[in-house]
């Protein structure tokens, strides 16, 4: 079977990091070009549940976007929103994505995986992927 090359935006949202050290960000532009496909945009934002949902939404209102990669804001803390921003966008929900990250998660970091509200799901015929912000976890939902 033949793999597409499919193009792929990567989004990391943090109120701490910069590009500079974005290691999680850097983790998958690397694994996404190593696995033979196209970085089409790499952006750094707060966490801010309408500048997620604008960037987002411009991406997928793009054919050329097949995937969105977002890194970061899944947890509980006060300022966390992936989740909120992202789910009215979807229109439909990859529901086992989710379970599956914590279960295999849990493995590796025990009963700290329940604070993941990692997720995934369709727009507009994108792919949306929301993984927590540490690199671990990035490698966790890549492979």
């Amino acid at each position: 079977m033949t793999s597409k090359r499919l193009t792929i935006a990567v989004l990391t949202v943090s109120d701490t990091r910069t590009l500079e050290n974005d290691t999680s960000g850097d983790y998958l532009v690397g694994a996404l070009q190593e696995a033979g496909h196209e970085l089409a945009h790499r952006l750094l934002i707060k966490d801010d549940v309408y500048d997620i949902r604008a960037v987002v939404s411009e991406w997928i209102a793009s054919p050329a976007i097949h995937v969105v990669l977002i890194t970061g804001g899944t947890g509980f803390s006060g300022r966390d929103s992936t989740p909120e921003a992202i789910s009215p966008l979807l229109d439909k929900h990859v529901e086992g994505f989710g379970e599956l990250f914590r279960q295999v998660s849990y493995t590796e970091i025990g009963n700290s995986t329940v604070q993941s509200r990692a997720l995934a799901g369709l727009a507009n015929r994108t792919l949306i992927v929301c993984m927590p912000g540490s690199t671990n976890a990035c490698k966790t939902a890549w492979q």
